[in-house]
């Protein structure tokens, strides 16, 4: 007998779910739960990981591997309901005073009032170069990707795709630029309420307790593994590796630009380089 329409059609989906699956990361082989106990867990044969909060303690995850420079990927679905005064930290960082680091963050907010993804760039330990956002869609209701390319030309961060920032290597202008030290991917689940929400007026309602964000879709295969020995996974000195990696020379082209205009016009609440009450002394370099 031939199969119904409706009987292809979940067979399809079926299959399309398995191949997204066979090459999900697996958080188990990717991962280790850094701090929280069992607030921070691997679910779904390690297709799944929750950060939970609570008010004894929150709960934190770092990667397995060293990075220096990549095109990674993460899904993240966000704490819901009334977030007010956690933070949910997504980010790659070194370590040490002269540390380098490249951040996503979401500060909670009440119900009803949207998420602030802030974002922030260090250099040989000096950060201080903030750009905040709102989302055009509500980063609690499903799954979005939060995309980092990092590359010797630039930083690039992305939603679903669409750049929202770009931190461009300008060190013919004296600017530091991340691009010696290896990073690991960390993420963290946190109470921040002395600031995250409002200037610190609005704090965490605990009786919501406990908050959870959730991730899947761990993607890194486009990026440059640090070893031990001090040698990277692209070999990124032979121009042939390079030109198997063409994220590594990527740059946005005039469609995408065009994109990161969009947003900044629209979502963007905060820029450091448009505040000139905080650098009286003139904006930063990179700014001009």
């Amino acid at each position: 007998m031939a199969s119904s329409p409706s009987s292809l059609l979940w067979f399809v989906i079926c299959m399309f779910c398995s191949v997204m699956a066979a090459f999900a990361a697996n958080f188990y082989e990717e991962f280790d739960l850094t701090w929280g106990n069992d607030r921070a867990k691997v679910l779904d044969k390690g297709q799944l990981l929750t950060l939970s909060l609570d008010k004894a303690s929150g709960s934190g995850f770092k990667s397995k591997n060293e990075y220096l420079f990549g095109n990674i990927d993460m899904q993240l679905k966000l704490v819901p309901g009334n977030s007010a005064g956690t933070v949910t930290a997504y980010y790659l960082s070194s370590l040490g005073s002269t540390h380098d680091e490249i951040d996503f963050e979401f500060l909670g907010n009440l119900s009803g009032d949207p998420y602030i993804l802030h974002t922030n760039v260090f250099s040989q330990g000096k950060g201080n170069r903030e750009q905040q956002f709102y989302l055009w869609f509500d980063p609690t209701a499903d799954f979005h990707t939060y995309s980092i390319l990092w590359n010797p030309q630039n930083i690039l961060f992305s939603v679903d795709g669409t750049p929202i920032r770009v931190f461009k290597n300008l060190e013919a202008k004296g600017v530091p630029y991340p691009k010696k030290q290896p990073m690991r991917i960390y993420s963290s689940l946190w109470n921040a309420d002395d600031w995250a929400t409002r200037g610190g007026l609005i704090k965490t309602d605990w009786s919501q307790a406990p908050f959870t964000a959730s991730y899947r879709n761990y993607d890194a295969s486009n990026a440059c593994v640090w070893s031990s020995s001090g040698t990277s996974s692209c070999n990124s000195k032979s121009p042939s590796s390079i030109n198997n990696n063409p994220w590594m020379k990527h740059e946005l082209d005039s469609t995408s630009q065009a994109r990161l205009k969009w947003v900044q016009k629209n979502y963007m609440i905060y820029n450091y380089c448009t505040d000139i009450k905080r650098f009286p002394e003139g904006l930063p370099p990179e700014c001009a």
